[in-house]
């Protein structure tokens, strides 16, 4: 059973038909929306301010969601996709947006809806992502527009994860 804590008085409330993996981790206060999933190894970590999380969003293997004592919430919206060993702290994700592979997003970054974060990219503190942006490099720098292949690609991948999650049901 995930590890669910906690902690100076907030506990972590779930929306319906939420799934957590076993070693899943989330702490304080976080309010997660319907139909999300936080993969093995994920942490959501709500301990020094809140995280918000849409519906449809899934927290893949090894990301942390984390935010910075009296300064800086975490905010993702609905449709979001925080892929493998990523990183997201203290900043706004937006709908429908795809933060890649073991990027890190960083305080007071706004990345709009529609968007995508590639894998490996640093999102440097107080970064704004326009909406409908791919985004690549370090530090992440406007590369294209997202392709309405790629929206295809972010809308496919909200709704599978739950499908996903449905696998591990006993």
């Amino acid at each position: 059973m995930a590890i669910i804590k906690e902690v100076r008085g907030f506990s972590p409330k779930f929306g319906k038909d939420c799934f957590l993996a076993e070693n899943a981790v989330v702490v304080g206060e976080v309010v997660m929306g319907d139909n999300c999933t936080v993969w093995f190894n994920a942490v959501v970590r709500g301990d020094v301010h809140s995280i918000t999380i849409g519906d449809n969003t899934n927290i893949q293997d090894g990301a942390v969601i984390h935010c910075t004592y009296q300064k800086a919430k975490t905010v993702i919206g609905s449709n979001v996709s925080i892929a493998h060993n990523a990183i997201v702290h203290g900043c706004t994700i937006k709908d429908n947006v795809l933060i890649g592979m073991g990027a890190i997003v960083m305080d007071d970054a706004v990345i709009g809806s529609n968007s995508v974060i590639a894998a490996g990219a640093i999102v440097l503190p107080g970064t704004k992502v326009e909406p409908g942006s791919t985004y690549a490099g370090i530090p992440a720098k406007r590369i294209k527009d997202t392709s309405p292949e790629m929206k295809e690609v972010i809308q496919r991948t909200a709704r599978n994860y739950p499908m996903y999650a449905g696998w591990y049901k006993d």
